[in-house]
């Protein structure tokens, strides 16, 4: 069973930086796309970017596009989630989920979370 461990949440002033990790300690991280995922109280999880398991191909959506960056370290079987300029709407609880070597829909494997919150 694949185990995610998410780490690097907390609370920032709007316009600052976060860098998220999420990480599997003991596994093929490289057969794997990882996803970020938020959700925020009272809405439905939506997804956040993608990274295929090569790092070859790379997906975010429309909000965050040109403020967060997606990268991974196969060495050291991590995944990134490099943050700026984050804002109050930024605000939710992130989840990384793996699954085949693509991005896709589905995901088999999920993260517990860590909240992130972008207040002043």
């Amino acid at each position: 069973q694949l185990r995610l461990v998410e780490s690097g949440g907390g609370l920032v002033q709007p316009g600052g930086s976060l860098r998220l990790s999420c990480a599997a300690p003991g596994f093929t991280w490289n057969s794997y796309a990882i996803g970020w995922f938020r959700q925020a109280p009272g809405k439905e999880r939506e997804g956040v970017s993608c990274i295929s398991s090569t790092g070859g191909r790379r997906k975010y959506a429309d909000a965050v596009k040109g403020r967060f960056t997606i990268s991974r370290d196969n060495a050291k079987n991590t995944v990134y989630l490099q943050m700026n300029n984050l804002k109050p709407e930024d605000t939710a609880i992130y989840y990384c989920a793996a699954r085949g070597r693509i991005c896709g829909v589905e995901y088999d494997y999920w993260g517990q979370g860590t909240q992130v919150t972008v207040s002043s």
